[in-house]
């Protein structure tokens, strides 16, 4: 379950309220791509329409050794697989708090299976990124103090 391909971005960028765990839907070649990891998901989010949720903007790479038949667009929407309840939450969540679904990893589970872990999160503002990383500052220098001190 070590994940392939990371959102780095995210937890700069998102304050993750909560976190959901998604089948995706992928081509034969689609999958062989992320097992290179051969992936985008820094632009990607998730979007619900006509109960379903929808995979947007995640760049996965064509895989060189497929048939040319095979070969879809990189950025095509891909439907993500989830349960009812989890669909509606989600999708109350966006509209009516303005909340976004932000892709957070891709990983094979130990079946073999591609997951995507899902993050409903809410914008930071500058300033609160600021905050946030003159908090991690504060705390590296903190252990740092303790390690010179012990």
């Amino acid at each position: 379950m070590t994940p392939l391909i990371l959102n780095r971005r995210a937890k700069r960028e998102y304050e993750i309220l909560e976190t959901f765990e998604a089948g995706i839907i992928l081509s034969g070649p689609e999958v062989k791509s992320l097992r290179l990891g051969k992936a985008n998901i820094g632009d990607a989010y998730a979007d619900p329409k006509d109960g379903e949720i929808w995979l947007i903007n995640c760049h996965i790479s064509e895989y060189n050794n497929a048939q040319k038949e095979f070969h879809d667009s990189p950025t095509r929407p891909r439907k993500l697989l989830l349960h009812k309840k989890e669909i509606r939450k989600l999708q109350g969540s966006v509209q009516k708090q303005g909340l976004t679904i932000i892709v957070l990893k891709i990983y094979f589970n130990i079946k073999g299976i591609a997951k995507i872990n899902l993050g409903l999160g809410r914008g930071k503002k500058d300033r609160d990124k600021r905050a946030d990383e003159k908090r991690r500052d504060w705390q590296r220098q903190k252990q740092r103090l303790l390690r010179v001190k012990n």
